[in-house]
């Protein structure tokens, strides 16, 4: 089993579960800067006492070494997690964005191809809905009006995948995330800026003056549909048309699921609840909404619960207060 991004918040989660399963992994990061290498360090820690997990730093956007990987090792199925992450950053740094999810996509692809390997599941995300306003968000709905570069790049990958699926009949999975969070989390999101700035007694940015919504989905609900996805290979959809093409499905062996909790939070109640949790109040600062972000996210899980059998239910109340512990034990505040 390959997970690409191994070292990341969901690649070292869903690393851990298939090697308590019984799973032999093969983890690639590349460990960048991106945010604190340490933690991702930590992270893989977790990981490298298992006798069978290996890993190996690599990029992804390097072909040569891609290539070696899949010519080297016996790769079956793959989970394909790696990527530069985050919506506002895609706004500085457009370039690594295009290196890592788009030319790193295609090393997998290609690897994939070659060593005609049983699945690939690759992260996608919520952000590829874009100017979508009909909620809650549906795998069936149109989603070619992203608002970032980075949500511009996870559609691009759906596309790839599908191409690939169709000519090579490369079974593709693609799995739109909707607002990880949990612990051993990313810095660069939301809970974790915030529960940073008020253990400090810094003020935290409240965007949007605090009407965002958004589906918080707890790592282990991720977690689980990613295991049960990896676990029941694309098949073609024989109900497929062309006459009435739909976004979800394919005469490829191909398909897309959301993965979100089906309950869309607040932002101003989401801040409250880490205030209970860490036992300190936060000073708020109000701000506009920012360039490349949607008010808000809610994700239609049907097509999610009829295939795999699973439907994400953390309660972000539960969620929250999980977090907060681990961050309290792993910087011990």
């Amino acid at each position: 089993m390959l997970v690409t991004g191994a070292a990341g918040f969901i690649g070292h989660h869903v690393s851990r579960r298939l090697l308590e399963r019984g799973d032999h992994v093969l983890g690639l990061d590349n460990l960048n800067d991106y945010y604190d290498v340490r933690l991702k360090e930590a992270r893989l820690a977790q990981l490298t006492p298992h006798d069978r997990f290996r890993f190996l730093k690599v990029d992804v956007a390097d072909r040569t070494a891609m290539a070696a990987v899949f010519a080297n090792e016996p790769i079956r199925r793959v989970v394909h997690l790696a990527a530069q992450a985050g919506v506002r950053y895609s706004l500085l740094n457009p370039e690594a964005y295009i290196d890592s999810n788009l030319v790193g996509f295609l090393t997998i692809l290609e690897g994939c191809r070659h060593a005609r390997v049983e699945h690939l599941v690759f992260a996608s995300s919520s952000s590829v809905y874009g100017g979508n306003t009909h909620m809650p968000f549906s795998v069936h709905d149109n989603v070619d009006h992203p608002v970032s570069l980075y949500a511009a790049s996870k559609k691009a990958n759906e596309l790839m995948a599908h191409s690939y699926a169709h000519l090579y009949r490369l079974p593709c999975t693609g799995l739109r995330f909707f607002t990880v969070y949990g612990p051993w989390g990313r810095p660069d999101m939301a809970l974790f800026l915030f529960t940073k700035a008020i253990f400090e007694g810094k003020a935290i940015e409240v965007f949007n003056f605090g009407n965002m919504k958004r589906d918080f989905t707890y790592i282990d609900d991720i977690v689980e549909g990613v295991i049960r996805v990896l676990d029941k290979p694309a098949s073609p959809d024989p109900k497929w048309s062309g006459e009435r093409p739909d976004s979800g499905s394919s005469s490829a062996p191909y398909r897309i699921y959301n993965i979100g909790n089906h309950q869309p939070v607040g932002l101003s109640y989401f801040i409250d609840l880490l205030e209970k949790a860490i036992g300190k109040p936060a000073k708020r600062n109000l701000s506009p909404l920012q360039p490349g972000d949607v008010p808000e996210t809610y994700a239609d899980v049907d097509d999610l619960v009829r295939d795999a059998g699973f439907k994400p239910d953390t309660p972000v109340e539960v969620g929250i207060q999980r977090f907060v512990q681990w961050y309290r034990d792993f910087y011990k505040v």
